[in-house]
């Protein structure tokens, strides 16, 4: 009887990888950041009563699961104002200076990284001298000191905010685009004749962008809570207009009569700043190569 060979085992091919869904926390903080800017661009469709609108007979009205009325769902202040309406209004103006404030900080820092990349030399010490003087000088003493000497106007805020953290970008964008020149595109490109603004604008900048975004993230609550703690002390957006910080600093005389007008934006600032850091981290996680 002739002995019988099994054929070998052929090995099972590897199965493929899974594209990961994303984790809860993740859509959590999609899903607040929609709502977020969804109120800020439908604020005066959805509001339902006017910010300076008094409701005297209902002063101090609780929210609904505390004894109040579908009227007014998150209460009134003590003149009557709907809270959920001020509340609104308030995201949306807080959404407006940090979006404007983060996009001038890294417009800023990007365009003073790439003029030291670019010259080197004496302006590339200058640029890192007003890097060093502005990571070492405390924000909030600078920020006060301007708001009391020049007064306060919105578009001053915006663009005082919008000096936060522009070293950062200015960092980011030197170190970034000095590697890419070393590189052979940006040399290319160099050696075809394009001028300065066309390899940094067409060429040096997109390869650079993810790592911008991902800063920009991280500065967005930054730049809301500095906001919130400037209108808290008076310093920031001031009356008829709202935020959320002015909004918090008028409810604490309220704190232990009416508390819901403080927590009402307080939670969204922290829920607000919390997804945007979430996001933030996330998309640190995607877009960084050494990290697949």
């Amino acid at each position: 009887m002739s002995d019988l060979t099994l054929p070998a085992a052929v090995p099972a091919a590897p199965p493929e990888p899974r594209r990961s869904a994303l984790p809860p926390l993740v859509i959590f903080a999609l899903g607040w950041v929609a709502l977020m800017l969804g109120t800020a661009l439908l604020a005066d469709a959805i509001s339902p009563y006017a910010t300076t609108a008094l409701d005297l007979r209902n002063r101090l009205s609780a929210p609904i699961g505390f004894g109040g009325a579908w009227i007014h769902p998150l209460g009134t202040d003590e003149l009557g104002r709907d809270v959920l309406s001020r509340l609104i209004a308030s995201i949306r103006m807080s959404l407006l200076i940090a979006f404007g404030a983060t996009i001038i900080g890294a417009v800023i820092g990007t365009t003073l990284g790439f003029l030291a990349a670019h010259f080197r030399g004496l302006i590339e010490q200058v640029v890192l001298a007003l890097v060093d003087f502005s990571a070492s000088l405390p924000f909030l003493i600078l920020a006060l000191a301007v708001l009391a000497f020049f007064g306060n106007s919105l578009a001053l805020f915006v663009c005082l905010l919008g000096l936060h953290a522009w070293e950062r970008y200015a960092r980011i964008a030197r170190g970034l685009a000095i590697s890419a020149g070393s590189q052979g595109y940006a040399a290319a490109v160099r050696q075809l004749g394009a001028s300065p603004w066309r390899v940094y604008g067409r060429h040096v900048l997109p390869n650079i962008a993810s790592t911008l975004i991902v800063s920009m993230t991280l500065a967005f609550p930054e730049i809301i809570l500095l906001e919130s703690g400037l209108s808290f002390l008076g310093l920031g957006v001031q009356p008829p207009a709202t935020s959320l910080g002015s909004m918090v600093g008028y409810g604490r005389e309220y704190l232990t009569r009416a508390p819901w007008i403080l927590l009402a934006p307080a939670t969204v600032i922290v829920l607000t700043t919390l997804s945007v850091s979430l996001l933030g981290d996330w998309l640190r996680d995607r877009l960084d190569p050494t990290l697949r």
